[in-house]
C-alpha cells in the first residue's frame, strides 16, 4: 500500500526519493511508531519531506491518499457530545441583529477584561457571557456586528480581535500557472536594460566586425537584456485570505517568474511595525517595518496584496490588530509606505463589485489614492499601466 503512497507524493511533485522511501519501511519494519495514523504522518513527513516549503503539498497529498483510512486504527476515547455540539447558526431578523449593542473599541476591551475576571464556567447561546452560538461580543460561532473571536472557527467575519493560535501558510512560488495571462499581464511592468558581465552574443556586432576583418571571424560579446524593475510585493495572508489562496499563489508564482528583482514580505490584514517572511517562523523572524522602508530605493514599485476585509479598527485605531496591540494605527504605516514609494498599487482578490459593501475596503482605497485594482487580467494590466506612468 505504501507504494501507492510514494507515487502519490511524486504526482504531488514532492521531490522524494527512493532512499527515503526505503527508510520510511525501515523505520515502519522496526516498529518505531505505534498503529496511529497520526503517528505514521509526522514519521513519514520526517523521513520523506527534506524541505518544509513542501509541507503543504505533503499534507494535501496524505489527506488525498489516507482519506477514510484512519478507520482502521483504535477510535480515540469518546468526548462528551454537549462540550462538542455547537448550537446552528442562528437566521436573525434584520431587527435582532439592529437590537445588539454595538461597542465601542475601548468599551469592548474593557467589558471583556470584566468577564474573564466574573466567568466561572463554560456558556453556550447567550448573550452575555464568554461563550458560543450567541449574541455575545465575546467567543465564537455567534453573530454580533463587533466582538472578539475566542477560540473555535469565525463566519461573519465581523471580529476586531481574534485571541487563538493562528497559524497560516506560506504562497506556493512553483504553483503551475493554469493560463499564461497573468504572465502577460505583467510583462506591461517591464525596462530592459543590458547589465553584468558580457555573457551573450551580440550578432549584430559580429557580422559587422567580421565582414571588417576581410571575412575571418570576430566574434562580439554582450551583456544580457534583464529587466531591471525593482518591486516589494506586501502579502496578506490568513483570516480572510484563505479563501483567495489559489487565486493568490498563481499571481505570485507569476510575480516570481517575470520580475527577477522582487522582494517580498507577509502580514496579516493590514501592515503595522513588523513583517515576516515565513509564516512557521513568523513570531522569531520578524522584520521591522522601518528597516523595510529604509532598505530599498525609491524607485522601487510597491504592490500590496490582499482583500482589504478587516475590521476599520485595524486600520484606523492604535492597538486595533486583531493579534496585537500595536502601538501605531496600520493607516500610519500604509502612509509611510507610500510616501517612501511614490509608485504604489493595491491588489484585491476580492470580486470588484463587493467593494462597495466592505467599509474597510473603502478605507483603504482612499489610503491608496483608490489605485486598487482586482486581481483580474483587466484588473492586472490596469495596476501594471499605474506603475509605469
Amino acid at each position: 500500500m505504501l507504494i501507492d503512497f510514494f507515487f502519490t507524493l511524486k504526482d504531488a511533485k514532492i521531490p522524494v526519493s527512493i532512499k527515503e522511501f526505503l527508510i520510511l519501511l525501515e523505520a515502519m519494519q522496526k516498529s518505531v511508531i505505534n498503529p496511529s495514523l497520526d503517528e505514521f504522518y509526522f514519521l513519514s513527513r520526517t523521513t520523506l519531506v527534506k524541505d518544509e516549503a513542501h509541507y503543504d503539498k505533503f499534507d494535501k497529498a496524505f489527506g488525498l491518499y489516507f482519506r477514510g483510512i484512519d478507520a482502521i486504527f483504535e477510535k480515540h476515547p469518546e468526548i462528551p457530545l454537549e462540550w462538542l455540539q455547537k448550537r446552528m447558526e442562528r437566521e436573525l431578523t434584520p431587527e435582532q441583529k439592529a437590537a445588539i449593542e454595538k461597542f465601542g473599541y475601548d468599551k469592548l476591551m474593557d467589558r471583556l477584561k470584566e468577564l474573564l475576571k466574573e466567568q466561572k464556567e463554560r456558556h453556550e447561546g447567550g448573550s452575555k457571557w464568554i461563550g458560543t452560538g450567541g449574541t455575545s461580543p465575546f467567543g465564537n460561532g455567534g453573530q454580533n456586528p463587533e466582538g472578539i473571536r475566542i477560540g473555535g472557527e469565525g463566519g461573519n467575519r465581523t471580529a476586531v480581535k481574534v485571541w487563538e493560535a493562528r497559524s497560516y501558510r506560506d504562497y506556493d512560488d512553483e504553483r503551475e500557472l493554469g493560463t499564461r495571462n497573468i504572465k502577460v499581464a505583467l510583462r506591461r511592468l517591464r525596462k530592459f536594460a543590458r547589465e553584468g558581465a558580457e555573457e551573450e552574443l551580440a550578432l549584430d556586432d559580429t557580422i559587422r566586425a567580421t565582414a571588417n576583418n576581410a571575412g575571418y571571424l570576430d566574434i562580439k560579446m554582450q551583456p544580457e537584456r534583464k529587466n531591471n524593475i525593482k518591486v516589494l510585493m506586501l502579502l496578506d495572508v490568513g483570516g480572510t485570505m484563505d479563501d483567495h489562496i489559489a487565486r493568490t499563489e498563481e499571481l505570485f508564482s507569476a510575480a516570481k517568474t517575470e520580475f527577477k528583482n522582487m522582494e517580498f514580505f507577509y502580514f496579516h490584514n493590514c501592515v503595522y511595525d513588523y513583517l515576516w517572511k515565513n509564516n512557521r517562523r513568523r513570531h522569531a523572524e520578524r522584520f521591522p517595518t522601518w528597516d523595510i522602508l529604509r532598505k530599498y530605493p525609491p524607485d522601487t514599485k510597491l504592490i500590496f496584496v490582499g482583500d482589504a476585509t478587516m475590521s476599520p479598527y485595524e486600520i484606523l485605531q492604535p492597538g486595533g490588530s486583531v493579534e496585537y496591540n500595536n502601538e501605531e494605527a496600520g493607516a500610519e504605516w500604509l502612509q509611510r509606505f507610500t510616501g517612501t514609494f511614490p509608485k504604489f498599487i493595491w491588489l484585491n482578490p476580492e470580486p470588484e463589485g463587493l467593494w462597495q459593501y466592505r467599509q474597510s475596503i473603502s478605507v483603504i482605497r482612499q489610503l491608496m489614492n483608490n489605485r486598487m485594482f482586482p486581481v483580474t487580467i483587466e484588473g492586472l494590466e490596469r495596476g501594471m499601466r499605474m506603475l509605469s506612468k
